[in-house]
């Protein structure tokens, strides 16, 4: 069913929902740090099978929180590199954030290289060294095996250049994917996934909702990335891996998909972006 108004598909109330992962969460962000144990508690009773939780690798608070997240709940895996936001301190040396991101996956045995990208909306590092800190990282995915999660904003040529010029041995999933149909192709056609936030359940998301119908079902995930990008009804608050749930019903309603058949396939499809076991 293709929604092309404004309006937000309504999903009625929430019913026990089958299992569903959390993709791309933040779990170890000191916004969690005070009810950890509640919020991870809520997710299991919400019925989130496992999360991909994101580790900052150059801040060594997160990392040490990291140890806490997989105590209080054994089912997260974790991805960890430097952000775009933070490659500014590796303008001189862009090889060094690779360094990083290695040492901080082996100490928290990270399943994925990630979030890496480039954000030309803020800007907080020089374009040209958001570039070379991406390809060095990318580089380090295919030294790992390790699938990337990249962050991708007002920047499409340019990340989907770098990523095309690592290989095709890179893979990996647009984090909070919010592009075009194209965009969605090119990126597609690289064999990556493509992750849909809480950004799907905004009323004013009806063109995001139209391409959650032409990405094919073995390429799609969902998550919060949480603590931000609350979904309806719940924005304005602080987001947590429960409310994926939203996100499912919305996405199931708008691509006309039972939830049980959605969420099979979604545990199927992060399980083959981490690993079997995953």
């Amino acid at each position: 069913m293709l929604m092309t108004d404004d309006s937000a598909p309504r999903p009625g109330a929430l019913k026990p929902a089958p299992t569903v992962p959390d993709s791309h969460c933040h779990l170890a962000d000191e916004a969690f740090a005070a009810d950890l144990e509640a919020v991870v508690a809520r997710a299991i009773a919400a019925g989130v099978s496992a999360a991909l939780c994101i580790l900052s690798a150059d801040e060594p608070d997160e990392l040490a929180r990291a140890r806490t997240v997989r105590g209080v709940w054994p089912d997260v895996h974790f991805a960890a590199a430097v952000h775009p936001h933070r490659a500014a301190a590796y303008g001189a040396h862009p090889a060094e954030a690779a360094a990083v991101a290695r040492r901080a996956i082996t100490a928290t045995g990270a399943r994925a290289v990630g979030e890496i990208g480039l954000d030309y909306h803020y800007d907080f590092a020089p374009r040209a060294v958001q570039r070379e800190v991406l390809a060095a990282q990318a580089r380090l995915a295919i030294d790992l095996d390790r699938p990337v999660v990249i962050h991708m904003r007002e920047a499409v040529d340019d990340t989907i250049g770098i990523l095309r010029e690592a290989g095709p041995a890179l893979r990996g999933v647009m984090h909070c994917f919010g592009g075009t149909r194209d965009d969605a192709r090119r990126a597609l056609d690289l064999g990556f996934y493509l992750s849909l936030s809480g950004m799907l359940t905004f009323p004013k998301a009806g063109a995001l909702r139209d391409l959650a119908t032409f990405v094919p079902a073995d390429r799609l995930l969902v998550e919060t990335d949480a603590p931000f990008l609350a979904p309806v009804p719940h924005r304005g608050h602080r987001n947590e891996p429960a409310w994926v749930q939203q996100t499912v019903q919305v996405l199931a309603v708008a691509r006309g998909e039972s939830v049980a058949d959605l969420a099979d396939r979604l545990r199927r499809n992060f399980a083959a972006l981490l690993g079997r076991d995953a």
